[in-house]
């Protein structure tokens, strides 16, 4: 039988150190305590205090984000943020990483993530109606980033199909630096009623706490220390969650019914660090005290100690406090649902973790010290940071810019995704307005005329090259996604993926897009209310490009108002809202051309990014047009060519002024910028309302019937680019399925 190391043994052999603690850490739990920790109370301390439950070198800086505003019912703090979409509705959303696990299980560590951020949304009593995701991996062309791809896709479609919820938005990027710690970021949106937000608090002296779902076993356990280690590919596979989702089901609709009688105190998802974090931040949350037995804990192996039970990260567990005299209750609703339900202990008021096993106290420690008195580190910032990209030259013009486009349309970060997005159910309940491939995604609102809009953005090359602006242009872009299909943005989600938070220019990084992302968020109105933490994303040494991922949750006040992506039709106006540009800083035809990230970040200027987003909106309202398409990666060409419905017989002519340099104007990713179709008949009032609003607009062309893309410049006798526009979509469209056509698993 395993003997664990007493108190003694811990301090004198450095046991703790193993369990997540440093030597600083350590003799601070000891001071504090007055006396040594037990085995597992060291364990609980060392998840508490990781970086991924603590936030001990991000929480100085998280302080910057903006998190109020009229439209936020609940922000930072609780399990999702909540919104007011109007007519008593709200709506939760977050966005969590789950990037560690997926790199070594890459179908469980995917699946698991899409089942971890949907019980955060139920938690809060909401109803979850959408996913998205955003990804990030390697190039195509190694195998082992084929089957991570692969198998990530297939678990982020394997738990959502499941369980009955939409996949119906996202985004995937390609490029070497996340060659070795791919990203998996899920998002979820779900709805509720307004005045009816459940939180994760254990108040109410005396009041019985549940063990709600799963079994508890052995899996998972140490995964918040793994997902803060320096290198996490070393951990055995043991730290990696293994998801049921069908069980995953049960759980939400029980628990739903179940917070639906009013009789919920509390309840939080075991995630991260299972047992410990929800039952220590409810207790906090309330400012109170659980004590629980933990031989009551339903598991699923024999033999399990304290410890285990207490760090495992099991899935589909729930911890939930009910009011005094309603156990019954509990015990009726959740064994309908065929679910697992123990009572474990009860609210305290003394403000102490303490445990029991079989009638003995195995931990006894303060609520606070486990969860507010983590320690908080100001780490050290580069105080010069230039990436080794920022003087590379220019690229010489291309002799043929057809060829430059068909490579750019072909590349996988631009390549159209039905690869991924045909492995999802986007259309499960029958709500979905626009799915995935539009700028944002679309549902209905039950008994309501009002649409949920929601897009999830994020691109680290900017951030790597020039971390403040690239910042902001995550939050600009993730709204102008929701502008472009017709909705005003509300608040953000974001997870913030960077590298070791120990290296001073891993923290400029971080703390200047912190900057950039909160000055955008005041200047779109778009507060943050929930969030994640993802640092040490690197292997040997090398980090990932610093990647905020930023999810956006936005209103279309009227289902009349929805604006695609696609025009499908000739006799259209095309027009640039927007400054037209030449600039390449920070393209993806520059990366193409030069093998590394080059120049700035594109130009961005956070004053026309308002105006610009002002002026589609009251377009779609005023005027009406008929389809709307940011510019962001590829440029002007790429996004002309991305707004010809795939099976349409039609063509444009773009006649462009001259003056500026071809490649940069064609290919470069300057912001701030709309592609907008309409009849020919708004011309005027298109005009009018860009001059009331001063905002550039420039007629480019129009659509018609040739089925080419001619772009021409003024002055110049033949074109730039004269294509087949059923050559490039077919480019388009298959560059991904033919990158994932080689084998992979």
């Amino acid at each position: 039988m395993h003997t664990e190391p007493t108190a003694e043994q811990i301090e004198r052999e450095g046991i703790y150190r193993s369990l997540g603690l440093t030597d600083a850490e350590y003799a601070q739990v000891v001071e504090k305590l007055g006396r040594l920790p037990n085995y597992l109370e060291t364990g609980l301390f060392g998840v508490l205090w990781s970086e991924h439950c603590s936030y001990k070198s991000s929480r100085i800086h998280l302080k910057k984000f903006p998190t109020d505003g009229p439209q936020v019912l609940q922000g930072p703090g609780e399990n999702a943020g909540v919104v007011d979409i109007g007519d008593g509705i709200g709506i939760a959303f977050k966005m969590e990483s789950h990037n560690h696990p997926s790199a070594v299980e890459p179908y469980q560590g995917a699946a698991t993530g899409v089942g971890g951020i949907l019980r955060d949304i139920f938690t809060m009593g909401a109803r979850p109606i959408a996913f998205l995701n955003s990804l990030r991996f390697g190039p195509l062309d190694d195998a082992h980033t084929r089957y991570l791809f692969g198998n990530v896709v297939a678990g982020i479609g394997g738990y959502g199909n499941c369980v009955g919820i939409p996949t119906i938005g996202g985004e995937a990027v390609f490029d070497p630096s996340y060659r070795h710690n791919p990203l998996v970021n899920a998002m979820c949106v779900g709805q509720l009623p307004a005045d009816r937000i459940v939180k994760g608090a254990a108040s109410g002296v005396g009041n019985p706490v549940f063990v709600v779902g799963s079994r508890t076993g052995r899996d998972g356990i140490h995964g918040a220390t793994f997902a803060s280690a320096e290198d996490p590919h070393a951990k055995e596979r043991s730290a990696v969650q293994v998801g049921d989702p069908f069980l995953g089901k049960l759980l939400m609709e029980a628990c739903l019914e179940l917070m639906a009688t009013g009789a919920v105190v509390g309840i939080q998802d075991m995630g991260a660090a299972g047992l410990t974090s929800s039952s220590a931040e409810m207790a906090s949350r309330a400012g109170g005290g659980i004590e629980m037995m933990l031989d009551r804990v339903p598991c699923r192996e024999a033999g399990m100690t304290p410890y285990e039970m207490m760090l495992s990260e099991s899935q589909e567990r729930m911890l939930v406090v009910m009011e005094k005299g309603k156990e019954e209750l509990a015990f009726q609703i959740l064994r309908k649902w065929d679910l697992q339900v123990a009572e474990v202990g009860r609210v305290t008021d003394d403000g102490r973790l303490r445990l029991y096993f079989h009638d003995e106290v195995v931990a006894d420690v303060p609520v606070r010290l486990l969860v507010d008195e983590a320690p908080v580190y100001d780490r050290e910032i580069a105080a010069v940071y230039e990436p080794p990209g920022a003087h590379v030259a220019l690229p010489p013009d291309p002799v043929n810019y057809q060829l430059e486009l068909e490579k750019l349309l072909a590349h996988p970060s631009i390549a159209k995704k039905q690869w991924i997005y045909h492995q999802y159910d986007t259309s499960v309940r029958a709500s979905t307005v626009f799915g995935p491939g539009y700028d944002a995604a679309l549902v209905l609102v039950p008994d309501s005329e009002k649409l949920v809009a929601m897009a999830s953005d994020g691109n680290g090359r900017y951030v790597y090259l020039n971390p403040r602006v690239g910042g902001a242009i995550a939050v600009a872009e993730a709204c102008r996604n929701v502008v472009a299909a017709g909705g005003v943005p509300l608040a953000i989600t974001n997870c913030l993926n960077f590298g070791n938070p120990e290296k001073p220019e891993v923290m400029y990084q971080f703390s200047q897009a912190i900057e950039g992302m909160s000055e955008a968020c005041r200047a779109l109105s778009a507060p943050v209310v929930s969030g994640n933490v993802s640092f040490y994303n690197e292997t040997g040494g090398e980090d990932i490009y610093p990647t905020p991922v930023v999810g956006v949750v936005g209103v279309v006040e009227d289902s009349q108002l929805a604006t695609p992506s696609e025009f499908s039709e000739a006799g259209l106006a095309v027009y640039l809202v927007g400054n037209l540009s030449d600039g390449l800083e920070g393209s993806l035809y520059w990366q193409m051309k030069a093998q590394q990230a080059a120049g700035d970040a594109p130009s961005f200027d956070l004053a026309t990014e308002v105006k610009v987003q002002r002026f589609v909106q009251r377009a779609i309202r005023e005027v009406g047009i008929t389809a709307a398409h940011d510019i962001s990666e590829g440029g002007l060409a790429v996004a002309l060519v991305e707004m010809v419905e795939e099976t349409a017989p039609i063509g444009m002519t773009v006649s462009l002024p001259a003056g500026f340099q071809l490649p940069g104007v064609l290919f470069g990713e300057a912001q701030s910028r709309f592609l907008i179709a309409a009849q020919a008949s708004k011309e005027n009032m298109l005009q009018d309302l860009a001059f009331t609003l001063h905002t550039p607009l420039l007629r480019l062309g129009e659509t018609n019937t040739s089925g080419e893309l001619v772009i021409s410049i003024d002055g110049e006798s033949s074109p730039a680019i004269q294509a087949n526009l059923h050559e490039l979509k077919k480019i388009y469209t298959s560059a991904l399925e033919n990158n994932m056509n080689q084998s992979w698993r």
